[in-house]
């Protein structure tokens, strides 16, 4: 069984209002168990988030790496413009 320690939190009175109305409607047994939910899916979305900036940072070095390797074409924005309103027009309804 985990270990259970005592915390004292300070919330806006929004959302203590929120924790204590999700008490009183019978979808929590306590304010606790909000709390735990609520730290439960920080966990996991902050793991995703550090998921996706790991794989940031890898395409950047990629990137990175190809520079050093002189891997790169010239950029030519306005040839990427010109292409992108052509395809835009293609898929345009007909009037």
């Amino acid at each position: 069984m985990a270990e259970i320690e005592r915390l004292t939190i300070t919330l806006p009175s929004d959302m203590a209002s929120v924790v204590r109305s999700a008490v009183a409607v019978g979808d929590y047994a306590s304010t606790s168990e909000v709390v735990r939910e609520a730290i439960r899916d920080w966990k996991i979305k902050r793991a995703l988030q550090l998921q996706e900036l790991a794989a940031l940072k890898a395409e950047i070095d990629k990137g990175l790496a190809d520079v050093a390797a002189g891997r790169v074409k010239k950029f030519d924005a306005d040839s990427i413009i010109a292409r992108g309103r052509k395809l835009l027009a293609s898929r345009s309804p007909s009037v």
